[in-house]
């Protein structure tokens, strides 16, 4: 077999291992481009579980991939061993309802979601619009709760919410994150802008000192503590209680309940205030990052606790 043939037979082995198969940049947990990330957000909106290939890690079949499908970008998304397309594709397909038919899912809910725009914010839109005549308002909230205004004509397929004589455009994806949003006008040094509040969002992932740690695990708060570091990290220093981040683990997070309190730790607290982020962006709301990480652990709680 050649290795054209050999490259081939995996991909095809790669789409045959799973009814929903997605090659990627990166990982659904740390996606490495915005398109791999918006598809995710798209098949995560929908599925429970889905299979993903991160062609980073392999050169092969990163090009054998694109030749293989005749696409010449990643990311790209296969259903049944069927190539459905790249990301935008799958944007169009998802708020066409096809993805959904494809699926055999019902179709998405295109109720449009209540929002409040202030007067203020309101006449601040009305000004902009008038200086852009023929554009409308278009609204994005991606996986992240990061929130995207921008000015352009209307699909066709958006959904509509309206508020103070404002229609705000925004995708499916977008729609039910967007229940009860509030957009109002706030100062600032750059002058005024659009302040947005947003129910849904999850809140912020909460720095946590190590004696506050400490004080916590003294008093046997119900808690998670997960460190990040590998096997050979953890060797050289731990905290007893602790449990690591692996595939193991991460099913049993997946598993509890949204309001459980999680306490991610690393190093120095940078690769757990990722993995921390990681969790608040899915629905978690009780989620802590240890400042400094173990280090801070070593310095300010128990000095026995080796430092590297």
């Amino acid at each position: 077999m050649s290795s054209s043939d050999q490259v081939r037979a995996r991909i095809e082995e790669i789409i045959g291992s799973d009814r929903v198969v997605l090659f990627m940049k990166g990982t659904p947990r740390q996606p490495q481009c915005g398109f791999s990330a918006a598809t995710v957000s798209i098949l995560d909106s929908v599925l429970p579980s889905y299979t993903t290939f991160n062609v980073l890690e392999d050169q092969t079949v990163r090009e054998g991939i694109k030749a293989f499908s005749d696409w010449p970008t990643i990311p790209q998304l296969y259903i049944d061993k069927e190539f459905m397309g790249g990301c935008d594709i799958v944007k169009q397909m998802f708020n066409t309802g096809e993805l959904h038919d494809v699926l055999g899912l019902a179709q998405p809910d295109k109720t449009p979601p209540e929002i409040h725009i202030s007067a203020a914010a309101a006449e601040m839109i009305k000004g902009v619009l008038e200086n852009n005549p023929g554009a409308q308002v278009h609204l994005s909230i991606d996986g992240r709760w990061q929130h995207n205004f921008q000015l352009g004509a209307a699909e066709g397929h958006e959904v509509v919410a309206e508020s103070n004589g404002i229609q705000v455009l925004m995708d499916l994806v977008t729609a039910p994150r967007a229940r009860g949003l509030r957009l109002d006008v706030e100062e600032s040094f750059q002058g005024k802008q659009l302040q947005v509040e947003n129910p849904n969002a999850p809140p912020p992932v909460k720095e946590l000192s190590a004696p506050e740690l400490k004080q916590k695990l003294d008093a046997g708060e119900a808690l998670y503590l997960i460190d990040v570091r590998d096997t050979d990290e953890r060797a050289k220093a731990d905290i007893p209680g602790s449990i690591m981040l692996d595939e193991s683990s991460m099913r049993q997070i997946e598993s509890l309940p949204k309001d459980t309190a999680l306490v991610f730790m690393c190093h120095v607290g940078q690769r757990s205030a990722q993995a921390a982020e990681h969790f608040r962006v899915h629905g978690y709301t009780n989620v802590h990052n240890l400042s400094g990480g173990i280090e801070a652990w070593s310095q300010q709680v128990d000095a026995s606790v080796p430092r590297y």
